[in-house]
C-alpha cells in the first residue's frame, strides 16, 4: 500500500514537472511572438543563429562553447580570490561567484553600456555580508589589471611587428628634433598638471582600493589567485578566435589572432551598441583585410559573436538555476538589473553635474 502511494506521489511530481516545462515552453513561444510584434527581431536572431551554426563544422561550435565556458570560469576564479581577500570573514562560495559573473557576461553580450558589469557588482553586494558598491568598484579595478597588461602586451607586439615602424618614426624625429622637444615638454607639463588636479581624487581612490585591492597586499595570492586564472581566461579568449578563424579557412597565426583581439578590445571600448555589434564586424574586417575577403571576415566575426553570445545566455541560465534555484535566481537577477539601471542613471547624472560645474558661467 505504501509503495503504491509513493508511486502515485512520484507520478504526480513527474506530471507537475512536465506541466511546468510545458508552461515554460508555451510562455517562451508567446514572449517571442510578442517581441516580434513590438519590432524586436527575435525570430530573425534565432534563424541567423541556426544558420551560422549550420555553416560551421561541429568541432568548431563544440570547441568554441568549451573554451568560452573556460574563459568565464577562469575569470570567476579570479573574482573569488579578490572577494575572499577583501572579505575574509564572509563565507563566499565559488558557484555563487561563477553564476553572478556568468550573468554579467551574458548581459554584456546583448545589453548596451556594459550594464551587465553593474549587475555583477550589485549581485555581489547582495550576496556578500558587509560588501559595499564602492568596495566592488575597487574590486573591478583590481580585476582589470592583469587583463589590461595582457592587452598592452598584444598592442606592443602589433606595434613592434610593423616592418620599419621604429626606423620610420625615429627618422622623422631626427628631422624635426625641435618639434620632438616641444612635444616631450608638453607631455611633462600635462603630467604635472594631471598630478595636481587628480591628487585629491587619487587619495580617495587609494582608500577605496584598500578594500577591493586587499589581494594585492599578498603577492603570492595575487599571482596564484588573480594573475594565473586571468591568464588562463585570456588564453581561452585567444583560442576561441583561433578556432573560428580556422573554421572559416582564415590563416591561424599569432599575428591574426592578436590583430582580432586588439580590434575586439577597441570596438568594445568605443561602441555604444549591445555587445559592439556592427563595430566589431567592421574592426575585424579591417584587421583581416590582408588575409581574406571582407565578406568572409564579416561572416567569421558575426558567427563567432552570435554563437558565443547565445552560449553565454544558456550558460548563465544553467548556472543561475544551479546556484540559486530558478525562482530565487530569477528574482535576484531581475532586482539587480533594476538597481543597475538606477545606478547607471545616477552615475550619468553625476558626470553631467560635474561637467556643468566646470563650465564657466
Amino acid at each position: 500500500m505504501r509503495s503504491w502511494i509513493a508511486g502515485l506521489a512520484n507520478d504526480d511530481r513527474l506530471v507537475a514537472r512536465l506541466v511546468r516545462i510545458a508552461i515554460w515552453v508555451i510562455g517562451i513561444a508567446a514572449l517571442i511572438a510578442i517581441l516580434n510584434l513590438f519590432g524586436v527581431p527575435v525570430r530573425e536572431w534565432i534563424r541567423d543563429l541556426i544558420h551560422k551554426i549550420r555553416e560551421l563544422p561541429p568541432w568548431a561550435v563544440v570547441a568554441g562553447v568549451i573554451l568560452q565556458s573556460l574563459q568565464t570560469t577562469f575569470a570567476a576564479v579570479a573574482w573569488l580570490a579578490i572577494l575572499r581577500a577583501a572579505f575574509p570573514q564572509a563565507r563566499i562560495r565559488f558557484r555563487l561567484v561563477l553564476a553572478s559573473y556568468a550573468v554579467s557576461v551574458a548581459m554584456n553580450s546583448f545589453l548596451p553600456a556594459n550594464i551587465g558589469t553593474l549587475v555583477l557588482l550589485i549581485m555581489f553586494t547582495t550576496l556578500i555580508a558587509g560588501a559595499t558598491f564602492t568596495a566592488m568598484l575597487s574590486g573591478i579595478a583590481v580585476q582589470k589589471i592583469p587583463f589590461s597588461v595582457f592587452n598592452i602586451a598584444v598592442y606592443l607586439y602589433l606595434f613592434l611587428s610593423v616592418a620599419g615602424s621604429f626606423s620610420i618614426k625615429l627618422s622623422g624625429l631626427a628631422d624635426h628634433w625641435v618639434l620632438a622637444l616641444l612635444i616631450a615638454a608638453g607631455v611633462v607639463v600635462l603630467c604635472v598638471l594631471a598630478t595636481r588636479v587628480f591628487r585629491k581624487q587619487w587619495a580617495k581612490l587609494r582608500e577605496q582600493l584598500l578594500v577591493g585591492g586587499a589581494i594585492l597586499g599578498n603577492p603570492r595570492k595575487a599571482l596564484t589567485g588573480l594573475v594565473l586564472p586571468e591568464l588562463g581566461s585570456y588564453l581561452a579568449r585567444l583560442a576561441i578566435i583561433a578556432v573560428f578563424l580556422g573554421a572559416y579557412s582564415i590563416p591561424v597565426t599569432f599575428h591574426n589572432v592578436a590583430s582580432v583581439t586588439a580590434s575586439n578590445s577597441i570596438s568594445n571600448s568605443v561602441s555604444l551598441t549591445p555587445g559592439g555589434v556592427g563595430v566589431t564586424q567592421a574592426m575585424n574586417s579591417a584587421a583581416l583585410k590582408k588575409e581574406t575577403s571582407a565578406g568572409n571576415a564579416t561572416a567569421y566575426s558575426a558567427s563567432q559573436q552570435l554563437i558565443i553570445s547565445a552560449w553565454n545566455v544558456v550558460f548563465a541560465v544553467i548556472l543561475v538555476s544551479w546556484a540559486f534555484g530558478w525562482s530565487g535566481g530569477k528574482d535576484l537577477v531581475r532586482t539587480s538589473y533594476d538597481e543597475a539601471k538606477v545606478k547607471s542613471r545616477e552615475m550619468r547624472e553625476k558626470r553631467r553635474t560635474r561637467r556643468a560645474a566646470k563650465r564657466p558661467a
